[in-house]
């Protein structure tokens, strides 16, 4: 059947994108499979993501935060497979034309990727660049192979052969292209890639099993200091209240990681070490399990949390007791003449995360935490241990997979976020949240329970009063108190009266300091306000 002159020009190029698309998927499924012999994070997406997230503005990654929550990891790692699905089938369709260019293209971006995996801050080794070289080698010689299955016969012959002149508009027009050739490698190129991605896969969650195995075979012991008994009142029963004890699958989760990390607890280890350490000591977790452990509940909230925001958790945390620990390894806090004022933490994944060394060691119940509500750490929450320091966001203090504790000072040395214009230093705010009405509910007329939480974290909260429209303000009920460093639940009775209103929550913490109504948002040291929904009363 002839083939009309316009078909034949789209056909290749068609045809090249669909090529591309093959050789970027055979080129990530490549990479999946080497990164199992060298490890899971220097696969090509996890890397570029994590370059992505270190080189994004910090207004960015605030937004992300707000507006995707704990998912937007996933949406990065889909945008990135969304953004490597274009540039396959435009470098496909570029190689229709011009072979030698698309194929290069191919390359470039295993440059890329390489560089971005051997210049993640847990990259320790070359071997990191070896996913993407290897995918984009295999892509690369797919490309070049498949589009030269869309080429007439006559372009492949002897360029002495007067027929090889012909021009390759006509080669298209006449429809010569080796179609069986180029079905049968292109099937076959889709089920080669299908194979090693899923062998790859399997590979690399086999990794994290010995991990997983020595999370089942820890058994917590008996603190040497258990937390108190929660008093009596201290969870209010409320309809829609938050529970005073957030379980680990709802407590809140934000870090940078793309793949939360798997560390097998028989072999972590963590060192301590620099200014002010006279003796520089290693531990592991055997090692933390035979000293004297602390219970304490504790309430966390991230720096990233809105107003009224979701990002805060209240929970039992066991561990030991950071001061003690450094005391062990002879350092003072500077208020005792310590030369450091700054703790580096650094994690598994590289984060960096500096703590005043005078908060940690002021007798709060600061700790490196092995387990949280009954259980070892969840993988998702630092396993094997995770710094805990009540009165601090996490930014400043919670240092998840910890491997590394660093003494130093602030002049000398930038974590992550400070150098990306957070504060260094980031005592909790005073908060509170409305969680019961939600925004734009349409309760009916009569007695209607305002309800929340609010905190000020080792400091404690004091009051939480309510406000109607542009009423007076009025005293919620507390309930009882368990610490000064967990959140405290308050109720509130309202006579709610037909029409649309707003409710309006402040609280007082014990220093006397009322929770500002000046808004700010969460850069450099937290977000300030006050919480208020609007509803419809019926």
């Amino acid at each position: 059947m002839k083939t009309s002159r316009r078909e034949g020009v789209w056909r290749p190029v068609g045809l090249g994108a669909l090529s591309g698309l093959l050789a970027g998927y055979a080129a990530l499924a490549t990479a999946e499979l080497v990164s199992a012999a060298v490890r899971p994070e220097s696969s090509p997406v996890i890397a570029v993501g994590g370059a992505a997230i270190d080189r994004t503005p910090t207004a960015v990654k605030d937004w992300a935060i707000r507006n995707f929550g704990t998912e937007d990891k996933l949406v990065l790692q889909l945008g990135i497979l969304a953004v490597l699905t274009l540039l396959a089938l435009a470098l496909g369709a570029l190689a229709a034309r011009h072979r030698r260019i698309g194929s290069a293209g191919v390359l470039l971006f295993g440059v890329v990727g390489g560089l971005a995996a051997t210049n993640r801050p847990d990259s320790t080794s070359v071997a990191d660049a070896l996913p993407s070289v290897a995918g984009a080698l295999v892509g690369a010689g797919l490309l070049y192979c498949l589009v030269g299955r869309l080429r007439s016969p006559r372009t492949l012959r002897s360029p002495r052969s007067p027929r090889s002149l012909e021009s390759p508009a006509h080669d298209e027009a006449t429809g010569g292209w080796d179609r069986r050739g180029f079905v049968l490698a292109a099937t076959a190129a889709a089920a080669a890639s299908t194979g090693v991605g899923l062998l790859g896969r399997s590979l690399n969650g086999a990794q994290g099993q010995s991990a997983v195995a020595s999370r089942d075979q820890i058994r917590l012991p008996a603190p040497a200091s258990a937390a108190s008994t929660v008093p009596k009142g201290a969870a209010l029963r409320v309809k829609g209240i938050s529970p005073y004890m957030t379980p680990n699958q709802d407590f809140y989760r934000v870090d940078t990681a793309l793949v939360v990390p798997k560390v097998d607890a028989t072999s972590w280890r963590l060192r301590i070490h620099g200014k002010g350490v006279t003796r520089e000591t290693t531990v592991s977790f055997a090692d933390l399990l035979g000293m004297p452990l602390i219970e304490r509940n504790i309430t966390l909230a991230c720096v990233s949390n809105e107003v009224g925001g979701p990002y805060v958790g209240n929970a039992r945390w066991i561990g030991v007791r950071l001061a003690d620990l450094l005391a062990q390894c002879g350092v003072r806090p500077p208020s005792k003449g310590g030369p450091a004022d700054q703790l580096v933490a650094r994690s598994v994944d590289g984060m960096t995360i500096g703590s005043p060394v005078e908060d940690v060691m002021d007798g709060r119940d600061a700790m490196l935490a092995l387990g949280m509500n009954g259980e070892p750490l969840p993988f998702a929450h630092g396993f094997p241990v995770r710094m805990v320091v009540p009165g601090l966001y996490g930014f400043v203090s919670a240092c998840k997979w910890i491997e590394d504790i660093e003494l130093t000072t602030f002049d000398d040395y930038d974590p992550y976020w400070v150098k990306r214009d957070w504060a260094r230093e980031a005592p909790v705010k005073t908060q509170s949240r409305i969680d019961t009405p939600k925004p734009f509910a349409r309760p009916q007329a009569g007695t209607v329970m305002v309800a929340g939480v609010a905190w000020a974290q080792h400091r404690g909260i004091d009051k939480v009063e309510v406000r109607v429209d542009d009423g007076r303000w009025q005293q919620a009920d507390l309930a009882a108190e368990d610490t000064r460093d967990t959140w405290r639940q308050w109720s509130f009775p309202w006579k709610a009266t037909s029409g649309g209103h707003t409710l309006t929550v402040r609280a007082t913490d014990r220093t006397g300091e009322v929770q500002t109504e000046k808004r700010t948002r969460t850069v450099p040291d937290g977000a300030s306000g006050r919480h208020s929904v609007v509803v419809t009363v019926d």
